[in-house]
C-alpha cells in the first residue's frame, strides 16, 4: 500500500503535518505517533495492515513537520487532545478509528473519553488509555514546575540551533532507544530533521522534555468515570518488558491489574467460543522474522469468525493476521512478545464483517 499524499492542514499557530495512505472511500482510522517520535513511525506498518481503510497518521504539535506552538504556549496534554479535534473537523471525519502507540494511545484514549460519539474503534499498542496517578501524586507539582521553568529556559535562550552529522543523532537515538534498529531510527530521523548547510537540525521544539510534565494524570475515580463514557471498540496491546515493565518503572503492577479490571467490568472482553480467556503471546526475533506463538489458543477473535484459529495464523479481532503486529512492535522499539485483549462496549453492537483488525 503507497503513500497516497503528504497533508498540511491549517492550525491557528501554523499547521498540522499529516501523511495519509490506503483508500479515500475507506473507513478512515487515525494514527498517533509515541512522544517525541513522528508520524514516520507508522511507515513500515500500515502497507501490512488490510488495504480497504483510509489511514492519515498526523505529527503532533512540535514534532515531525508540524509547527511549533506559539512562543509562550506550553505543550499541555488537553492542547494535544484538541489537535485531534482540528485534524478530524479538517478532514471531515464524523467517526473514525484510532490507532495510537505509547503517548499516541494516552492522547487517543482521553479524545475517546472526551468525545465518545466520534471514535468507533481505539487500539491501543503499549499503551495505557489514560495514564493513573497512582504513586504520582507527590510529584504532580514537581511536574508542573519543571513544565513551566522549562519552557522559561528555552524561550530565554538565544543559542541557535545545534547541528548534528546523521550519524551523530543516530547514535544518540540508538543510545536512548536500545530496542530500536538503525532502519528504524533513520526512518524517524527522515521526518525527524531539517538538513541545514552544516548537517542536520532536529525539527522538535525543544520546549518538550519529559512526557510527564505534559500528560494529565488522573484518579482512579475519574479514570473509572471515563471508562464509562466510552463508546469504542477497545482493543489493547501489550509488549511483555515494554512500556509498564521498562519505560514507567513506577507504573505499578497493581495499577495496571486495576486498569485492566476496569475495562472488563465496565466494557465486556470478548472471549473465544463458549471458553474462558486465553492470553496469546507472540513473539520475534528481527523487524521482518516470522512470528512464533507460546501459550494457549488465542482469545481474540470471538468464535468462529476466523478462518485461521491455530496458532499457525495467529488472530486478532475478525481473523487479521497477528504477523503485522509483530512487524508493529520492531517499529515501535519493542522487539518482545505481544498480549492483546479485546474489550468492546456492551450498548454498542459489534461487528464482524471481514478479515481484518479495525472495521
Amino acid at each position: 500500500m503507497g503513500l497516497i499524499s503528504e497533508l498540511k492542514l491549517a492550525v491557528p499557530w501554523g499547521h498540522i503535518a499529516a501523511k495519509a495512505w490506503g483508500s479515500l472511500q475507506g473507513p478512515p482510522v487515525l494514527c498517533l505517533h509515541g512522544w517525541l517520535d513522528n508520524a514516520n513511525s507508522f511507515d513500515r506498518l500500515i502497507p501490512l495492515l488490510p488495504q480497504d481503510f483510509y489511514y492519515v497518521a498526523m505529527d503532533f504539535g512540535g514534532h515531525g513537520l508540524s509547527s511549533h506552538y506559539s512562543s509562550g504556549v506550553p505543550y499541555y496534554h488537553q492542547t494535544f487532545v484538541s489537535e485531534i479535534r482540528r485534524v478530524v473537523a479538517a478532514l471531515k471525519w464524523n467517526r473514525f478509528s484510532i490507532l495510537g502507540h505509547s503517548f499516541g494511545g494516552i492522547v487517543g484514549g482521553m479524545f475517546s473519553c472526551i468525545f465518545p460519539e466520534m471514535v468507533n474503534k481505539l487500539i491501543l499498542l503499549d499503551s495505557p488509555l489514560l495514564l493513573l496517578e497512582s504513586n504520582e501524586v507527590e510529584n504532580l507539582l514537581t511536574y508542573k514546575r519543571r513544565t513551566i521553568e522549562h519552557m522559561l529556559q528555552v524561550e530565554a535562550s538565544q543559542e541557535p540551533s545545534r547541528v548534528y552529522s546523521l550519524k551523530q543523532l543516530l547514535q544518540r537515538l540508538l543510545k536512548s532507544n536500545s530496542h530500536l534498529n538503525e532502519e528504524c531510527g533513520e526512518l524517524l530521523l527522515q521526518r525527524g530533521t531539517t538538513k541545514v548547510a552544516a548537517g542536520l537540525v532536529l525539527n522538535r521544539d525543544q520546549r518538550l522534555s519529559r512526557p510527564e510534565n505534559s500528560i494529565d494524570l488522573v484518579s482512579r475515580e475519574l479514570y473509572v468515570h471515563s471508562i464509562r463514557k466510552l463508546q469504542a471498540h477497545v482493543l489493547f496491546i501489550k509488549a511483555v518488558h515494554g512500556y509498564f515493565d521498562v519505560r514507567r518503572e513506577n507504573y505499578s503492577k497493581e495499577s495496571l491489574s486495576f486498569m485492566i479490571h476496569t475495562l472488563k467490568s465496565t466494557l465486556k472482553e470478548v472471549r473465544r467460543g463458549s471458553g474462558s480467556w486465553c492470553p496469546a503471546t507472540v513473539t520475534h526475533s528481527g523487524p521482518t522474522s516470522p512470528i512464533s506463538c507460546t501459550g494457549k489458543t488465542p482469545g481474540l477473535a470471538p468464535g468462529p469468525t476466523s478462518d485461521h484459529q491455530d496458532l499457525s495464523g495467529l488472530t486478532l479481532h475478525c481473523g487479521r493476521s497477528l504477523e503485522a503486529w509483530g512487524h508493529m512492535s520492531s517499529e515501535f522499539r519493542k522487539q518482545r512478545p505481544l498480549v492483546g485483549r479485546f474489550f468492546y462496549h456492551p450498548r454498542v453492537p459489534i461487528l464482524l464483517p471481514g478479515p481484518d483488525t479495525i472495521r
